[in-house]
């Protein structure tokens, strides 16, 4: 008799055999785009919940609606002032995180 097992795999496996390794560059890109991404899709989501068009958010922080069009579709080359002026239009706070890359611990 066939041993018909599924094999399960954790996504984090999957991404570091397809994509790349964390630290790799391949990853690292791979990275920046799905943070780029979900950017854009949190601030559409939220426009639509205020019932903001593109264009009515534009003329609010002073940008024309190709430029959040642009952002909500995953742009990289976006200021943080824009994304604050973006956030405060919506009335929604944003929060920063700086911590360094390596986690490397000394053993002593």
């Amino acid at each position: 008799m066939k041993n018909n097992k599924i094999k399960i795999y954790k996504f984090d496996h999957i991404k570091d055999e397809f994509i790349g390794k964390k630290g790799t560059p391949e990853r690292e890109e791979y990275e920046f785009e799905l943070k780029t991404e979900l950017l854009g899709e949190t601030i559409k989501s939220i426009r639509i919940s205020r019932n903001l068009t593109q264009e009515q958010l534009g003329k609010i922080i002073k940008v024309q609606k190709s430029q959040i069009s642009k952002l909500e579709s995953g742009a990289k080359n976006v200021t943080v002032e824009t994304i604050l002026k973006i956030f405060d239009a919506l009335k929604m706070g944003i929060l920063i995180n700086v911590f360094p890359k390596t986690k490397k611990k000394k053993v002593a």
